[in-house]
């Protein structure tokens, strides 16, 4: 059964410390560019070849990418998905709606910068 929106926060079943936080464990890639009691939005980019560290997402949000690449997403050191770069047909930022992410990382495989907006609802 899906859980309702939000209901993640409200239960208190988040597994993962607050350092993981995206902000918290992968501030090179993440960046809080408004953040107010009903939304944060942060920015993520990462650079050709590089992979973030450990981290996770504990809202709901939407992504925003704006320069695709191609990445592998790590849900442990051993298992992962290679994903193309896939550009949205309009021509505009491709949208993603995001359930919340456990534990992750994002290795940009590809030869251009990875960046979208991420705006998580509180």
């Amino acid at each position: 059964m899906q859980r309702p929106l939000g209901d993640e926060q409200t239960t208190g079943d988040w597994p993962w410390p607050d350092s993981l936080d995206a902000v918290c464990a992968a501030p090179g890639s993440h960046r809080v560019l408004l953040e107010n009691e009903r939304v944060r939005v942060l920015e993520v980019t990462i650079a050709a070849g590089h992979k973030e560290p450990w981290h996770t997402h504990r809202r709901w949000s939407l992504m925003l990418v704006d320069q695709c690449a191609a990445i592998r997403y790590f849900r442990s050191e051993h298992e992962f998905d290679e994903r193309q770069r896939r550009l949205s047909e309009s021509g505009l930022p491709r949208l993603e709606w995001l359930p919340p992410e456990g534990i992750h990382s994002i290795e940009n495989i590809d030869v251009m910068q990875y960046r979208a907006l991420r705006i998580e609802l509180k």
